[in-house]
């Protein structure tokens, strides 16, 4: 079920208010016949975490096609123009290089770059973030960018847990409990969930989970007896909270982001001032237009 600001809205209205690709339909169907209440305090608010959840996908596919390979922490490669490879095989963003055109030249250039799969699923997520957030509010956010295994700005708001329903756009790990010890980075693959009976893991490409599994179970010690399995947990950003950056303002001061743990909504200074000693108890942070 979905709720906007309180009441249950029709399907139609969210149709009609944005949903366009059959994998946006595929989100928004999923949410709406869950037991579970997906709250958001705008349909602006839902239709976001749906696009980014596309964008997470989109970009899951666009890294399989630039041409980065696969390796572990000690044979990690990257270009020098925009990062610093630190000896443990991270990635440090350069001083004065804008974050977003960082991310970008990964999958410009990805034959430059080389890196195991959970650094991957943080480069989707960063590279799904710029295609949603303004150029300008992504490099504050991620101006001291660092990549180096699940390591990740704190702005990402990442979230690790078993969800009420699992979404195209998560992330999911499968376990290698027997993995051979001279292949230590098979000892699970992160994948990312791409909406249609298939999922995304770097050094794996595009399998169902079976094949996820199997691909795996070829890779564990001689005389295994256990078989590879997905874990209950998903790894998602945090969408509410990423949403109060979307806002490409021209003015800052004629508006007021009202921000907490679940939801997200914009008011005018009247209907704050109306209202504004509820507004501070019931909420965790009040910012000022382009203050965020």
């Amino acid at each position: 079920m979905i709720t906007i600001a309180g009441s249950i809205p029709s399907k139609e209205a969210i149709v009609n208010a944005g949903i366009q690709s059959p994998l946006e339909q595929t989100i928004l169907d999923i949410m709406l016949m869950s037991s579970y209440t997906y709250a958001y305090r705008s349909i602006d608010a839902l239709l976001f975490e749906i696009r980014f959840r596309v964008s997470i996908t989109n970009s899951s596919r666009d890294l399989y096609y630039s041409g980065v390979q696969f390796a572990d922490f000690y044979r990690s490669r990257c270009n020098p123009m925009f990062w610093h490879l630190l000896p443990d095989g991270a990635f440090q963003l350069k001083a004065g290089v804008p974050a977003s055109e960082a991310i970008l030249d990964i999958y410009r250039n990805g034959p430059m770059y080389a890196f195991e799969c959970a650094t991957a699923m943080i480069i989707i997520l960063y590279h799904a973030a710029v295609k949603m957030l303004p150029p300008q509010k992504f490099n504050t956010l991620f101006a001291n960018m660092r990549l180096w295994g699940w390591k990740f700005d704190q702005d990402l708001q990442i979230v690790h847990n078993i969800p009420p329903d699992y979404l195209p756009g998560d992330i999911r790990y499968v376990k290698n409990p027997d993995v051979n010890p001279l292949t230590p980075e098979w000892q699970g693959e992160n994948v990312v969930d791409l909406g249609d009976g298939t999922f995304f893991g770097h050094g794996l490409g595009f399998r169902t989970i079976g094949g996820m599994i199997e691909a795996l179970a070829m890779r564990r010690r001689p005389g295994a007896t256990r078989m590879p399995y997905l874990m209950l947990p998903a790894t998602r950003p945090g969408f509410s909270y990423l949403y109060q950056y979307s806002f490409n303002r021209d003015v800052s001061d004629h508006s007021i982001l009202l921000f907490d743990n679940e939801l997200v909504s914009t008011l005018t200074l009247e209907e704050y001032e109306k209202d504004r000693s509820a507004l501070l108890k019931n909420f965790i942070t009040v910012r000022i237009g382009d203050s965020i």
